[in-house]
């Protein structure tokens, strides 16, 4: 599937304005961005090899690890990486869908639930 950047990204924003409002509301020191692979780095840190399978990837320090202390903190980042997403979508529908499953599950992290949790509420 072809898409120019600005398309996708526009696809990713509208994911995360689709939230609902509680979600919306509670995000904090968070920075969505889109970039088109994942580095060296990003796939290691989750242990993937191949860079056409990690989809997104969020880096931070999630709401229930944050204590008292967590003060002057740069903001956690969520990558949503444009052409393993593209490579697996043959129709804008089936990227809108796949943005949005990808953006909620970042989200998901950021908000301290983890895969094994995501498996148990049927995420997957």
């Amino acid at each position: 599937m072809r898409m120019d950047w600005e398309r996708f990204e526009e696809l990713v924003v509208e994911a995360i304005e689709g939230l609902p409002q509680p979600f919306l509301d509670a995000l904090e020191n968070v920075a969505v961005v889109v970039e088109d692979w994942p580095d060296r780095e990003a796939l290691a840190s989750v242990g993937v090899h191949r860079r056409e399978d990690l989809l997104g990837l969020y880096q931070g320090i999630p709401q229930t690890g944050r204590t008292t202390g967590y003060t002057l903190v740069p903001p956690d980042k969520i990558s949503i990486y444009r052409y393993p997403i593209l490579m697996r979508c043959w129709t804008e529908d089936q990227v809108r869908d796949l943005v949005g499953r990808v953006v909620r599950h970042e989200i998901a992290h950021h908000f301290g639930i983890d895969d094994d949790r995501l498996i148990e509420l049927g995420a997957y």
